[in-house]
Parts: structure tokens; C-alpha cells; sequence
């Protein structure tokens, strides 16, 4: 009698546990179709935008731009045109500006300078010397900016130089497939993640906007500001006004791209050896130094000291 008490009992409590999680999952169900359908046919206010970003892209980012941009303001506008230049090679990071880069000098030579005065107060040095080395501090960060620019220009133009035997080798056969030009170019820049395919996708859009193709070129090669590129443009240019087929010339700076690109990494490995031998003689061969010797060291200074008895 308990046994059939028993599975009665279980029979009816799965069975309510089976209903319960059948209601739970419907109403789950229609509760996610209510709030898919309020979502596509409520659009969202502009406060409700605005509140669904990051507080740092709403509220921080924008007051650190203003102020650069004040600082900017208040800074010689002498080698602005360089520093846009500048910008464009090094691919605009972080999208900032000329005056977003004059500011964050202008703000890093006064946060430099004044830190460092701060610091020097600490100890007793005079405020003579404390004015001196918060001058000198306060120039170098006017200059930190323009070299982590100078970083940034370098890096972007060897990964374009890297990019570059490929990224022909892609032109090449996109344009023997019968291919335009300009449709090579926008696949090359749709199918590939490279800073190069990003100058591709730009010269696609200056064309689409109207630029003539020759200038959209020229201002990639003064944008990249690698000789290959140069002589890539120059190339295309040519063939453009003389009536060359142009994928005769793509396939000859394909090839010449690869010759180049062995000849970089012969004279690379050239170059291996002696850049070996500080490493080896600073760092490794000190180390075998003091293990190798270390142990006869007491001996031979003993023997040396005897000597002298």
C-alpha cells in the first residue's frame, strides 16, 4: 500500500513540476514576443540613446577633446600643417585633430612641469634650480606627443610596406578576372583587415565622390609616404594616361613587390648578427662569466695574496 502511496505521490509531483515549467516557459516566451514587438515598433528617444553608451564616450571623452581644443587654441599655429600631415600617415589615431595634438602638448608640457616642480619640492633644493628642471621637464613633454606621433607614422608605414606584396598579388588577380580598377581596389578593401586595405576603401570613396582618380592616387601615395607606394602610384598613373593595360603593370609591381620584400628580409637577416652581438656581449656572456669563473675567484685572489707575503 505505501508503494503505491508512494508513486501516486511521484506521478502527481512530476506531473505539477511538468505543468509549472510549461506555464514558466510560455509566459517566458510571450513575455520576450511582447518586448521583441515593443522594440520594433517603439523607436527609442534621444535621452534612451544617449544613456545606453559608456559614461566614459558621454561624459569623459567629450571633456578631454574640448579641452585639448581650448589648448590648442592658445598654442603657436606655426607647424600645424605638418602636424596634419603628420595625422594623415600615422592614420588619424584615435581620431584626433591638429588642434586635438597641439592641446595634448600644450597639456603634457604643464602636467609634466608642474608634477615635477611639485616633486622637487620635496627635497631641499632651491627654487631656482626646482623653476630650471620643471622648464626643462615641461619642454620634453611639449615633445613626448610628437614623438609617440613619430612612432605611430613609422609603425602604420612598415605594416603598409608589409601589406603591399600581398595586397598587389590580390589587385593582380582580382584584375586578370576581368575586374575595373576601381572594383579591384574596393574588394581588395572589403575582403582584407590591413591599414592598406583601409587607403584602398578611401581612394574607392574620393573616386565615388567625384575625385579624379589621379589625384585620389597621389593623395594615397602622400598619405602613406612609402617610396613603394610612390613608385606604385606612379606606375598606375602612367599606364592611366598613356593607355597601358593596367593589369600588365600591376602584374610587373607585384613581382618587383616581391623581389623587394626578399631582398628586405636577406638584408634583415644580414643584419641579425650584429644586432646579436650587444645582447651577447652585455647581458650573456657576463652570465657565463660569473658562472664559469665565479667559483676559481676566491682561489685566485688567494694565490695573488700570497704572492705578495
Amino acid at each position: 500500500m505505501n508503494i503505491f502511496v508512494l508513486l501516486f505521490g511521484t506521478v502527481v509531483t512530476g506531473a505539477a513540476l511538468a505543468l509549472f515549467f510549461g506555464l514558466r516557459s510560455g509566459w517566458e516566451t510571450r513575455i520576450a514576443e511582447e518586448s521583441r514587438f515593443y522594440a520594433a515598433g517603439a523607436s527609442p528617444t534621444l535621452e534612451e540613446v544617449e544613456l545606453s553608451r559608456p559614461f566614459a564616450d558621454r561624459a569623459v571623452k567629450p571633456a578631454f577633446t574640448k579641452l585639448l581644443a581650448l589648448l590648442g587654441r592658445l598654442a603657436p599655429r606655426r607647424n600645424l600643417e605638418e602636424i596634419q600631415w603628420k595625422l594623415e600617415v600615422a592614420g588619424r589615431p584615435h581620431g584626433w585633430t591638429v588642434m586635438d595634438i597641439v592641446g595634448l602638448r600644450v597639456l603634457s608640457a604643464l602636467v609634466l612641469g608642474v608634477a615635477f616642480f611639485l616633486l622637487l619640492g620635496l627635497g631641499p633644493s632651491s627654487l631656482g634650480s626646482r623653476l630650471l628642471l620643471a622648464a626643462a621637464f615641461g619642454v620634453v613633454g611639449f615633445y613626448v606627443p610628437i614623438l609617440w606621433l613619430n612612432m605611430q607614422m613609422d609603425h602604420r608605414r612598415t605594416a603598409i610596406l608589409r601589406a603591399m606584396p600581398d595586397g598587389l598579388d590580390m589587385l593582380n588577380v582580382c584584375v586578370g578576372a576581368g575586374l575595373g580598377f576601381d572594383a579591384a581596389l574596393s574588394r581588395v578593401g572589403e575582403r582584407w583587415q590591413s591599414p592598406l586595405a583601409d587607403e584602398f576603401n578611401r581612394v574607392v570613396a574620393e573616386i565615388r565622390l567625384g575625385k579624379v582618380r589621379r589625384q585620389a592616387l597621389n593623395d594615397l601615395s602622400t598619405r602613406c609616404d612609402v617610396a613603394e607606394m610612390e613608385s606604385f602610384v606612379s606606375a598606375i598613373v602612367q599606364a592611366d594616361q598613356l593607355g597601358v593595360s593596367i593589369a600588365k603593370v600591376l602584374r610587373a609591381q607585384a613581382e618587383q613587390m616581391r623581389i623587394a620584400r626578399r631582398q628586405r628580409a636577406e638584408e634583415l637577416a644580414r643584419q641579425a648578427t650584429i644586432k646579436m652581438l650587444f645582447p651577447l656581449v652585455f647581458l650573456i656572456f657576463p652570465a657565463l662569466l660569473a658562472v664559469l669563473l665565479g667559483p676559481a675567484v676566491p682561489q685566485i685572489l688567494d694565490t695573488f695574496g700570497n704572492l705578495g707575503r
